[in-house]
């Protein structure tokens, strides 16, 4: 199933199908399409997103996380 990054549940899991934010940014962090991510936390009222990629947390904010696809196990 796919889904954007900040739809996804604390603990879930996927793989980036798509991104649509500045591919650079992202880049540089470690996120790109074809990679395994896992939702680490989420923060309430439009917070921040904070992703696991292999052993490194990523935060992001929210409206760029709304630019990622994830397809979802």
């Amino acid at each position: 199933m796919r889904k954007k990054l900040s739809e996804l549940a604390f603990g879930e899991t996927g793989v980036v199908t798509e991104i649509l934010a500045s591919g650079r940014e992202l880049n540089c962090m470690g996120l790109r399409k074809g990679k395994g991510l896992k939702m680490v936390t989420k923060q309430p009222i439009k917070g921040p997103v904070v992703v696991l990629i292999g052993e490194v947390e990523i935060a992001m904010g929210i409206r760029m996380a709304e630019q990622v696809t994830v397809e979802t196990g």
